[in-house]
């Protein structure tokens, strides 16, 4: 045998899943979906299967629950997956809860062969598996019976002209134990988390033969139109000749603020990940709104992610009135249960739609507790693919940070934010003569010369006011400062 064969790779209709399986589905293979009670199993195999299914490749779907199937429908039929025309044509459901009620499983594998012989299905479904051969009663059940059973049903299912599905209550750990899970050509589990009063879904490809699959943990939601995978996304790896080029020819952008611009020697370079870091009202949304402005100003598009606050408090606001003129997307999030890749799913997709080069990200703590717990507990991973794929986007990136002011310590991020940035801007309140002034310094500016002055920042009328020269105050940094005067 000397002629490759090449399996047919079918696109599963889940928004998100073909890229995990590593391009769609193997045709012909025999998978397993598994998953804890309502992880979403029996609504993943439908929709999969009304997405393939046609009236040249149809499927069977088998229910060995007590409850019938019309039950099972009238919750399904909710989705907008779910299409009427199909079903007695493309699709057919077949309950198998007689011939388990009579506990045998001879009874049972016989009527599977039976209507898989009648209808010659391309797409056969079993749900679910576990349960139907834990309602087996009888002399029958024993375990040599059960594992000839699965055996049997197995080896039909392989030798079938059909990609076949079996569904169940499974356990993660019982992949290393269950023989069944030896053949099987793919396995999906699907999990669920609850921790306190949130909840996230996550999906994960243990196995998929032929295929390389993306591993890891996967976000995924239910919505009306079904799930909805967000894989994983890691920046990619640029060689390092390209870097060095790009570093040589890389332009500058205006912030918005001309001497801002002077003190980071020429404005952000192009692509870079600029952090601002400040205790709150001490400007930081500004700078970045003038940072969106001036981009708007050049005929650039932006992007800006609330995670702080609602759309409404935009109102009558120069950076409501940037959205409004559509210079700028307007990407509002504040649910308390986001994964870190559903995020960057939107942002990226509003990034490519609208061909966005800049985007501000306020802020950093926002974000952070719009995350789902297991995110926040490694947010630093989080933040490090966010800004980094971002960044493979071409993108400039801002990133705001709220710190406390504690006048005699000097801190920039509680996330290993600094890191990660490749520039830097400290803003900061002082204390002078019973009153409270702010001011403005570039902490780095990664492979450029930049000022290293701490100047005074004011926001007037006609904007931002950064002074021309080294602020009035000494001792700024030690606590307790005195004018000079």
């Amino acid at each position: 045998m000397t002629d490759k064969i090449e399996l047919r790779l079918l696109a599963t209709g889940v928004p998100g899943l073909d890229t995990v399986l590593g391009g769609g589905l193997p045709e012909l293979s025999f998978n397993i979906i598994g998953g804890a009670p309502g992880s979403g199993k029996t609504t993943f195999a439908q929709q999969v299967m009304f997405g393939l299914a046609s009236p040249q490749r149809r499927a069977l779907f088998f229910t060995a629950m007590g409850e019938p199937p019309v039950k099972m429908l009238r919750y399904q039929q909710q989705f907008s997956f779910f299409d009427f025309d199909k079903v007695g044509n493309a699709v057919n459901f077949i309950s198998l809860a007689p011939q388990v009620e009579e506990g045998n499983y001879d009874a049972v594998l016989a009527r599977i062969l039976e209507e898989v012989h009648k209808h010659a299905p391309a797409l056969v479904f079993i749900d679910s598996f576990r349960s139907f051969v834990q309602g087996v009663r009888g002399d029958h059940k024993d375990m040599a019976a059960l594992q000839a059973f699965v055996q049997q049903l197995v080896t039909h299912m392989t030798g079938w002209n059909a990609t076949t599905f079996l569904i169940g209550e499974y356990l993660a750990n019982e992949a290393n134990e269950n023989p069944i899970f030896t053949v099987a050509d793919g396995i999906v589990w699907l999990h669920q988390h609850v921790q306190r009063n949130v909840m996230s879904r996550k999906l994960q490809v243990i196995k998929m033969r032929g295929q390389q699959q993306r591993p890891g943990l996967h976000a995924f939601r239910i919505n009306r139109d079904g799930l909805e995978v967000f894989p994983r996304l890691l920046p990619s790896i640029e060689p390092a000749h390209l870097s060095e080029q790009r570093q040589a020819v890389r332009a500058r952008l205006s912030s918005g603020v001309p001497v801002l611009d002077e003190m980071l020697g020429g404005g952000y370079p192009a692509g870079y990940s600029v952090l601002i870091s400040g205790p709150t009202g001490s400007g930081k949304t500004v700078l970045a709104t003038e940072f969106l402005a001036a981009g708007a100003r050049n005929g650039e598009t932006g992007v800006v992610a609330l995670f702080e606050r609602n759309p409404t408090q935009l109102m009558n606001t120069r950076l409501d009135d940037l959205v409004r003129s559509g210079q700028v997307s307007l990407a509002s999030v504040r649910a308390l249960d986001l994964s870190i890749d559903e995020t960057l799913h939107d942002l990226v997709g509003i990034i490519e739609r609208t061909k966005a080069t800049r985007v501000v990200l306020d802020s950093i703590p926002g974000l952070m507790m719009s995350l789902e717990p297991e995110a926040r507990e490694d947010f630093t991973e989080s933040l490090y693919r966010m800004a980094t794929v971002l960044a493979s986007k071409g993108v400039t990136l801002l990133m705001t940070n709220e710190m406390e002011d504690r006048f005699n310590e000097l801190r920039f991020s509680s996330y290993g934010s600094v890191v990660l940035a490749d520039a830097v801007i400290m803003l900061r309140y002082v204390e002078d003569q019973a009153e409270l002034h702010t001011v403005i310094s570039v902490v780095k500016v990664r492979g450029s010369k930049h000022s290293r002055q701490i100047r005074t920042f004011d926001i007037a009328d006609e904007g931002v006011v950064i002074g021309s020269g080294p602020a009035p105050y000494d001792a700024i940094l030690l606590g307790n400062p005195r004018s000079r005067s």
